[in-house]
């Protein structure tokens, strides 16, 4: 049984999750001067709570259960403390911060908190709606005639 969520389009949704992380683990590598100046002090950990709230809601989107959605929040939390020794030790004028891992771990909390809520099933809506009803290569056995 699958983790997923019931889409006709589990590669597709999967996929963009996937490459929201690769984004984010691509942009916590640049160097500081590819990045845009902050508008304030502080605001790059709202960025990382606000970028990790998106992955974790996503996940939260994406699989059915509580227990996948949390191991999926928890992975997060290690991607944030794994990038932060990367930018330490692979780039040249980022540095490992503490509170950027703070901030990542509580936006992978936070994005949790759609688990409850009818929101969770939106993607799953979605997809229903933008299936074309002509296409059942995606099928359960079971749906056959």
């Amino acid at each position: 049984m699958s983790p997923l969520r019931d889409f006709r389009r589990p590669r597709l949704w999967l996929g963009l999750w996937l490459a929201m992380l690769a984004a984010v683990a691509w942009t916590s590598l640049l160097p500081a001067q590819a990045l845009p100046p902050a508008p304030f002090a502080g605001f790059d950990k709202i960025e990382h709570l606000l970028a990790y709230a998106a992955l974790s809601g996503y996940a939260v989107l994406l699989f059915a259960r509580l227990p996948a959605q949390a191991l999926a929040a928890a992975g997060l939390v290690g991607l944030g403390v794994g990038l932060e020794f990367a930018q330490a030790a692979l780039t040249a004028s980022r540095q490992a911060d503490a509170y950027d891992a703070l901030a990542n771990a509580l936006g992978a909390l936070a994005g949790l908190l759609l688990a409850p809520t009818p929101l969770a099933r939106g993607l799953e809506r979605l997809d229903r709606r933008r299936a074309r009803p002509d296409c059942d290569r995606h099928r359960n056995i079971k749906d056959l005639p």
